[in-house]
């Protein structure tokens, strides 16, 4: 064989295998970066790892929503990235067409989105962690025996009756797989960060603790959905607790029944045998009787200074309230108010 032929040979060899690996990259390439992901109606998908997670549990919950086209390539890549030792929990942002690569690595890199977690509402400790579990990984279970441990609450200075206090509205940033002892402590922080020495000032100044602040701000959001009447109840009851009067709040029995969608308060009702009856029991009751707003926290703190020592629902159901300073003018408020509940055969 001449010269001239095995370089023929030779060349033509490499070109083969030019060719050969040509095709295998193209292959390679196909399968880590073409657009393999496909989410409901192409719209942004969060997929959720929960903590503990295999990786044969992470591709059920990948294939149960029907996120991949090609099962065979994306369990190629995931192999090749060694994705099954690199589970992390988490709530991740899937968008369509992702190739297998930026899905995998987004997966096993931990790139998790926060959750906007909001804290706007809650009756009970039980109410609050059902509506917390919602948006974040612990249970309402866990939230709730975290709720009612005495000993791990009392380390933030709250026991069952007052921690619903603790738990500031408002919408804050979370990783989702939080856990709730993690959850409880950022919690904290935000307390701590709600109360600064401006606000703290202002509870020494009318001779309440923060925690009783929020159960007078509690009381308020339940007796009317006025905001702009919380400064002026919030005086009344600030008076009344100056001059050694029983509140006498119709919210306080409501939450003693666990009755909260009545409208009328029957003198047997205010017999309740509850610590929360402040019909009974004088000063505020133990603790929160709902989650309290900010908005009612500050006209607690803020509230408007006047004589009134009593108010009633105005007669025409507006919401709004009619106030009084004397027993004899509160009573004819309430005469009316009663005499309008007995026209629309309101008994309860």
């Amino acid at each position: 064989m001449s010269s001239r032929s095995l370089i023929r040979i030779i060349l033509y060899f490499i070109v083969v295998v030019f060719i050969l690996a040509g095709f295998k990259f193209a292959s390679v390439y196909q399968r880590a970066f073409k657009p393999n992901i496909q989410t409901p109606g192409g719209n942004v998908f969060y997929l959720y790892i929960y903590t503990g997670s295999t990786y044969d549990q992470v591709l059920e919950t990948i294939y149960k929503n029907k996120l991949v086209r090609n099962k065979k390539s994306f369990e190629w890549i995931a192999k090749k990235k060694k994705f099954n030792s690199k589970i992390h929990p988490g709530r991740y942002r899937v968008s369509n067409k992702m190739s297998n690569n930026a899905f995998i690595n987004m997966l096993r890199a931990g790139m998790q989105e926060p959750v906007k977690l909001v804290i706007n509402t809650a009756r009970t400790a039980d109410d609050l962690a059902l509506r917390l579990s919602a948006q974040i990984e612990p249970s309402k279970e866990i939230l709730s025996a975290l709720m009612k441990d005495e000993s791990y609450i009392s380390q933030f200075g709250f026991n069952k009756q007052t921690i619903l206090g603790m738990f500031i509205p408002n919408t804050y940033e979370f990783w989702w797989n939080i856990s709730g002892v993690d959850f409880f402590k950022r919690m904290y922080k935000e307390y701590n960060k709600f109360w600064n020495d401006d606000r703290l000032e202002k509870a020494r100044d009318i001779k309440l603790k923060p925690n009783e602040v929020s159960t007078l701000a509690s009381i308020l959001i339940n007796e009317t959905n006025k905001e702009e009447e919380y400064k002026r109840i919030a005086g009344v009851y600030i008076n009344r607790l100056n001059q050694g009067i029983r509140l006498q709040a119709d919210p306080t029995i409501k939450f003693a029944l666990g009755d909260f969608e009545r409208t009328r308060i029957l003198k047997k009702d205010i017999q309740v045998n509850s610590p929360y009856n402040t019909y009974l029991h004088g000063g505020l009751p133990p603790g929160p009787i709902s989650l309290p707003s900010i908005h009612a926290i500050d006209a607690v703190l803020n509230y408007e200074k006047h004589d009134y020592i009593y108010f009633c629902a105005k007669e025409d159901f507006s919401g709004y309230h009619n106030f009084a300073r004397t027993l004899a003018q509160h009573n004819k408020n309430a005469r009316s108010y009663q005499k309008a509940l007995n026209r629309r055969n309101i008994l309860k």
